[in-house]
């Protein structure tokens, strides 16, 4: 017998299979006692049922992983009512069996939507072999989601923790004293300070990096979709739902969920998170199944969230849930010490990409840079380097394109704020005054752009 894929003692699960629940619907008792008891020491939950009728009520409740279907039942048969589970949007895995098959029952079976076909009688290692090939295509199939959605990300993703400050050390410290426990993470601190970064740092120092990791942008997804993007929905929950649709949830299971800008996340829905995170459990928008949960979430924003409590624009009870952990980014302009070694991590990382020659800094650049106060923080001084790459210099005409137009001398500002002030109006400068994407170079939110402007139109 192949036991490969059997547990190596009577208290051990087989890898992934814990977290699945399997239904089962054959007519045949015996057949159903077989399955039930080969199956249900090893996965999270093991239901059976007697016809298609029964086995369609009880799907109106619960949430299924695996179905293994015999092909003849009373009434309706197997293959007719799996054809109805895919047009109704089941996107689970389905294995059909009968005693009774030919080449054209097969076709049929596997047109009809089923993941494999099995002939009674079969064994134990069969029907293993058979559970594990479904679990490893469900697998697949979500890390190929999670890598469409990351080669879909804006450039710069997945840079290293760069710095050797004592900030920097601390962080480090932190996430490796967090990373190998399963309890939810608040990250709090600017825009572009790393929060992502170090949210991945955290899954890939975890038990779960080798599941997925799944970065969702609450602010980029409108009020009105973010259920349904996140939770799921049922076939019909809403107009316009012409098949059921897994969730982001669900694309995370056996990894972690990262929610950024979660402060941007409606007062409804932050109900529902709240919920999904006490249970362990998600609903689809429109659905009575309710989902069990295998990941891990950590959460980021760059406002302060008691001050959004106070303000009543978050709950309470949903900021203490995330606040289990909690780890303050500092901004850039707290460790301008490790700006040099920013310069040259990420003259090294970009100029292979450009089809360009690193630059070389000079000492009066680097003062310069160390004097910036840096609004944008670690993102902004990326878009430095990579606009200085293309330009071939990181000079001030280099880095203010709008400077010579207003008269000023070739030195850098000495004053800080004036520094600031001059460089934001010469990108606002070199874009026509496209706030949003001057805001995008600056590494800034559209919001912080803006409230920096009218500041100086007060002054």
């Amino acid at each position: 017998m192949d036991t490969s894929f059997l547990p190596s003692g009577p208290d051990k699960t087989l890898e992934g299979w814990p977290d699945w629940s399997i239904l089962i619907v054959d007519d045949e008792q015996g057949m159903l006692n077989f399955l039930v008891k080969t199956l249900a020491p090893r996965c999270h939950f093991v239901m059976s049922a007697t016809s298609a009728e029964d086995g369609a009520q009880w799907l109106r409740g619960h949430h299924v992983d695996l179905i293994i279907l015999d092909i003849s039942l009373p009434g309706k048969s197997g293959v007719v009512w799996l054809k109805e589970l895919r047009e109704q949007g089941f996107t689970g895995e389905v294995i059909l069996i009968t005693a009774f098959a030919d080449l054209d029952t097969a076709i049929e079976a596997l047109r009809a939507g089923a993941s494999d076909f099995i002939l009674k009688p079969f064994r134990v290692p069969q029907i293993l072999n058979a559970v594990k090939h479904c679990y490893e295509r469900s697998r697949l199939r979500r890390e190929n989601f999670v890598l469409r959605r990351a080669v879909a990300q804006p450039p710069g993703r997945g840079t290293a923790l760069v710095g050797q400050s004592p900030d920097l050390q601390h962080l480090r410290a932190s996430i490796a004293r967090v990373a190998p426990v399963n309890s939810t993470v608040l990250l709090q601190g600017e825009s572009g300070t790393g929060k992502e970064l170090v949210a991945r740092e955290l899954h890939a120092q975890s038990s779960r990096a080798s599941g997925p990791f799944v970065p969702v942008n609450c602010a980029a997804v409108s009020p009105e979709l973010i259920e349904s993007e996140l939770f799921g929905h049922a076939k019909g929950a809403f107009t316009g739902a012409t098949r059921a649709r897994d969730g982001l949830f669900h694309y995370a299971q056996g990894g972690t969920l990262f929610l950024d800008e979660i402060a941007e996340l409606p007062l409804p829905i932050q109900a529902t998170l709240l919920r999904a995170i006490e249970d362990l459990k998600i609903r689809p928008v429109g659905s009575e199944q309710l989902v069990p949960l295998n990941l891990r979430i950590i959460a980021a924003t760059n406002r302060q969230l008691s001050a959004e409590v106070d303000a009543g624009r978050f709950r309470k009870d949903l900021f203490f849930r995330l606040r289990v952990v909690d780890l303050n980014l500092a901004p850039l302009r707290a460790h301008k010490q490790d700006i040099p070694e920013l310069v040259a991590h990420f003259m090294a990382q970009l100029a292979p990409s450009l089809g360009v020659e690193p630059l070389t800094i000079s000492a009066q650049e680097m003062d310069f840079l160390a004097q910036y106060d840096w609004p944008g923080n670690v993102r902004e001084l990326r878009n430095l380097i990579e606009r200085s790459l293309i330009l071939g210099s990181l000079n001030v005409s280099a880095l203010y394109p709008g400077e010579t137009r207003r008269n000023e001398t070739s030195a850098a500002p000495t004053d800080l704020h004036a520094m600031e002030k001059l460089h934001i109006l010469s990108v606002l400068d070199s874009v026509q005054g496209d706030k949003t994407r001057a805001a995008q170079l600056l590494g800034v939110s559209r919001r912080t752009l803006e409230r920096r402007v009218a500041e100086w139109n007060h002054a």
